[in-house]
């Protein structure tokens, strides 16, 4: 299955891309959309366990993910 993963920010610039297609198994985790992520060159300017939000609501490692679903990345923010 496919899934887009959207990138912001620092995210977007470390990876080159503000968003990619990430091909998983059936039953795939956002736990195993990150490793993917992780073997991709840039991937190490990123945190271990980033903000990530699924089809636009906050997600945890444990989140399975269906085929087009869309896994955002959120880098911090600050702001005053």
């Amino acid at each position: 299955m496919s899934v887009t993963v959207v990138l912001f920010a620092s995210y977007a610039d470390a990876l080159g891309a503000s968003s990619l297609s990430v091909d998983l198994p059936a039953e795939a985790t956002v736990a195993d959309v990150l490793a993917e992520i992780a073997r991709l060159p840039g991937s190490e300017l990123l945190p271990a366990s980033p903000l990530v939000a699924v089809n636009q609501r906050y997600a945890s490692t444990s989140t399975r993910v269906s085929p087009g679903d869309e896994v955002a990345l959120i880098p911090p923010v600050a702001g005053g």
